[in-house]
């Protein structure tokens, strides 16, 4: 079995990491900055998408990006923690599954972080945004985690929004989606009718499936 994992709101809290960030972001550049709750509704989405969703010219958004990354590395550590269970989620996984993780943030930050937390070396594969052309929800990001693993035909996707979901759809695998993170259930429901509390609930659940 495969298991993969996305990140924000699956396996760590980085919401204050985040949204003071943007604000960093449109406070360097001057532009009028967006609300919390209007940063935190397009989380999981790529950098570049949210800027442009939240009203920075397209010719603008890449210096916003690399503003953004510039202050993110040096707070992420500092401003996330792990979600409730995630630790454990991560160490039943690995009991008896090849994992990777996938994900729209920067790579290299992702991978320093999940090294932070000890648990990097669980992980055969990380695909982060820098690795791919297409994002989730495009099956690319997944294909391309695959690639480097072991061939499997049981694979699952983890995450808590429809990106996620989208993604595995698109690729051809399974998904399970936890609530504990930034997709609402009532969006979710246009996509699964089973839900975890979080990722160490549907961890359980595919131990169970072996």
């Amino acid at each position: 079995m495969i298991i993969l994992f996305d990140l924000d709101g699956t396996l760590i809290e980085s919401t204050e990491a985040i949204t003071s960030t943007f604000h960093h972001a449109f406070d360097v550049h001057g532009e009028k900055n967006p609300t919390d709750a209007e940063i935190q509704a397009l989380i999981g989405h790529p950098l570049d998408v949210m800027f442009s969703r939240l009203g920075v010219d397209e010719d603008r958004v890449w210096d916003f990006v690399d503003t953004y990354k510039q202050r993110y590395r040096v707070i992420s550590k500092i401003k996330t923690e792990l979600l409730p269970q995630a630790k454990e989620a991560v160490e039943l996984a690995s009991s008896f599954a090849t994992l990777g993780i996938v994900t729209t943030k920067t790579g290299l930050y992702s991978q320093e972080l999940m090294e932070h937390f000890g648990l990097m070396h669980h992980f055969k594969v990380l695909i982060g945004r820098e690795h791919v052309q297409k994002p989730k929800p495009d099956a690319e990001p997944i294909l391309k985690a695959l690639e480097q693993m072991q061939k499997d035909n049981d694979v699952w996707m983890i995450g808590d929004t429809e990106l996620d979901l989208l993604s595995a759809k698109n690729a051809g695998v399974n998904s399970l989606v936890v609530l504990c993170g930034y997709g609402s259930k009532k969006s979710l429901q246009n996509y699964t009718s089973d839900f975890f509390e979080n990722s160490f609930e549907a961890v359980k659940f595919l131990s169970k499936l072996r």
